[in-house]
């Protein structure tokens, strides 16, 4: 891995390549979303337990603040923009985070909805923290269940692991698959919490994560657990945010989350650099 960049060279980076600053995603679909989630869908509450208070213009205007969408209510179609500014300033709170589990030799869970382009960036994090001596969980490996697709049908999806610990959904095809869904993250949860010592109800599990690093609805599940999460989210998917403006996500770092993973290696090194880590190898 290449040396860190500096705040400015990353934040050149991040616009050239479209991560940040104006953004590939369209305005029409980021307003869409905010009204779906401001609505309770759950599809677009990634597993958390919103207040019933949102609106869409709310969450436009704390997608403003948090994301750095355009501001305009009347500007509806169109790409919408991410302010690389927050980004950055989100990859130093995650590096921070990070850098405290580390030091810690905390517990942690690791897991994307987005396989096929922020696998090597969680890859990288999961293997600093390994080797800084944290325990990276993979509980429920295997665990599946069905999802709907169009016309009544329905696929497989199970938690399968990228080493070193890095959780995913793969699907009886074999490759890994997009997911907003919390369910995943709720059966790993629930293994973990059955292996609490024998007798009282109450009791603590044994093994418990101390930090989740995530996206979509891994993130959100573990967020409503009271588990301290840092991760990513792109400016259609509000209900991150959301829940970070409710305390219950620590850090979510605005991205466009579907461009080439080449092109998240800077932002790796960043974060790593900021989290007092080496790169593995």
């Amino acid at each position: 891995m290449k040396p860190a960049p500096g705040r400015d060279e990353l934040r050149a980076h991040l616009v050239r390549t479209m991560i940040a600053g104006d953004v590939a995603t369209p305005r029409q679909n980021n307003l869409l979303h905010y009204r779906r989630m401001a609505n309770g869908n759950p599809y677009y509450q990634f597993g958390l337990e919103l207040k019933p208070s949102w609106t869409e213009r709310t969450v436009l205007e704390m997608m403003v603040e948090r994301c750095g969408v355009d501001p305009d209510p009347r500007y509806l179609y169109g790409d919408d923009t991410i302010d690389p500014d927050i980004t950055i300033d989100m990859l130093e709170a995650m590096g921070d985070r990070i850098g405290l589990a580390a030091r810690r030799g905390e517990n942690v869970v690791v897991a994307t909805g987005h396989p096929a382009t922020l696998t090597p960036l969680y890859q990288a994090v999961a293997r600093a923290l390994a080797e800084a001596g944290c325990r990276v969980l993979t509980p429920a490996a295997g665990w599946t269940y069905e999802i709907e697709t169009g016309y009544g049908g329905s696929d497989l999806r199970r938690i399968v692991y990228a080493g070193p610990g890095v959780a995913m959904l793969e699907g009886d095809d074999h490759r890994t698959h997009h997911t907003h869904d919390p369910h995943p993250m709720e059966a790993m949860l629930r293994e973990l919490a059955d292996s609490g010592s024998e007798g009282s109800p109450e009791a603590k599990p044994d093994i418990w994560p101390d930090l989740a690093i995530a996206d979509h609805g891994w993130a959100g599940a573990a967020g409503q657990a009271g588990i301290d999460t840092v991760g990513f989210a792109d400016c259609n998917d509000p209900a991150l945010f959301a829940g970070a403006a409710e305390g219950k996500i620590d850090v979510v770092v605005p991205l466009d989350d579907g461009v080439s993973p080449h092109h998240y290696a800077p932002l790796t090194a960043y974060i790593l650099d900021r989290a007092g880590l080496a790169p593995s190898g």
